[in-house]
C-alpha cells in the first residue's frame, strides 16, 4: 500500500469517526434538553442511536464529558465569530462592532439548544470543564471590552462603563435563547439586525466625520498665519 493510499485511508477513518462523534454530541443534546441531564442515561444515548454503548465510549470516556462538549458549543462559536471579526474585518469601531453583533446573534440563536442545555445543566460539570467555559466566556467579554474602548477612544461610542456595556451587551444577546423560536416571525437575519441595531443604541454609537480641508474661492491662496 503506498503513502498516498494510506494517507487516504486515514483521511476516510477520521471523517467517518467525527461523523459518529457528532451524531454522538447531536443524540446526547437531544435527550439533555428534552430529559436533563441527570434523567438521560447513556444506554437511553445509545437506545436512541440504534447502537450500543461501546460505540459512544469509543469517542467519550464518559456522559460528563459529553456534557462538557455540549456546553462549550455556545460559547465556543460566539467567541469564536468575536475574533473572526477583530482579525478579519477592517474599518471603524462602528462598523467590526455591527458585524460582531450580527455574528454573535446568529451564533447564539443557531446554538440555541446548547445555551439552554449549559444554562440549565452547569451545574453539573466538572470543575475542570467549568473553568474552561467560564475563561472563554471572560475572554469574550475582555475582547468586546476593548473594541468599545477603542470606539469610546475614537469618539465613535458614548458610554461611561465599557465594562457594564459587554456584559448588559452579552447577556441581552444570550437570553435571546429563551424566547426564541424556529417557527418565529422574525428569521434569524432579521433578529440579528435587530439586536445590532439595539446593541448600537446601547453604546450611542455615532461615525466620527472625517475632517475635510477648507475650500478656497478658485484663483485664490489659502492665507499664511
Amino acid at each position: 500500500m503506498g503513502v498516498a493510499t494510506t494517507v487516504s485511508t486515514m483521511s476516510i477513518r477520521d471523517e467517518v469517526a467525527a461523523l459518529k462523534r457528532e451524531r454522538t454530541i447531536e443524540v446526547a443534546a437531544s435527550l439533555f434538553y428534552e430529559r436533563g441531564y441527570e434523567n438521560t442515561s447513556l444506554d437511553a444515548i445509545a437506545e436512541r442511536m440504534n447502537v450500543t454503548k461501546p460505540f459512544i465510549y469509543a469517542h467519550f470516556v464518559s456522559k460528563a464529558e459529553l456534557l462538557a462538549e455540549i456546553c462549550a458549543r455556545g460559547i465556543a462559536s460566539a467567541l469564536g465569530a468575536l475574533e473572526r471579526v477583530l482579525t478579519d474585518t477592517p474599518g471603524s469601531p462602528i462598523t467590526r462592532l455591527e458585524e460582531v453583533g450580527r455574528r454573535f446573534v446568529t451564533a447564539v440563536l443557531t446554538n440555541q439548544r446548547y445555551i439552554a442545555i449549559f444554562a440549565r445543566e452547569e451545574k453539573n460539570l466538572a470543575p475542570d470543564d467549568f473553568k474552561r467555559i467560564s475563561d472563554m466566556r471572560r475572554t469574550f467579554d475582555h475582547k468586546l471590552v476593548a473594541l468599545l474602548d477603542e470606539g469610546v477612544a475614537a469618539g465613535e461610542f458614548q458610554v461611561a462603563d465599557t465594562r457594564m456595556a459587554a456584559l448588559a451587551i452579552g447577556g441581552m444577546v444570550s437570553w435571546a435563547y429563551v424566547w426564541y423560536r424556529d417557527n418565529g416571525r422574525f428569521p434569524v437575519e432579521q433578529l440579528s439586525d435587530e439586536l445590532t441595531a439595539l446593541m448600537l443604541s446601547m453604546v450611542g454609537a455615532r461615525p466620527v466625520e472625517p475632517v475635510r480641508p477648507k475650500r478656497t474661492a478658485r484663483g485664490t491662496k489659502p492665507r499664511r498665519a
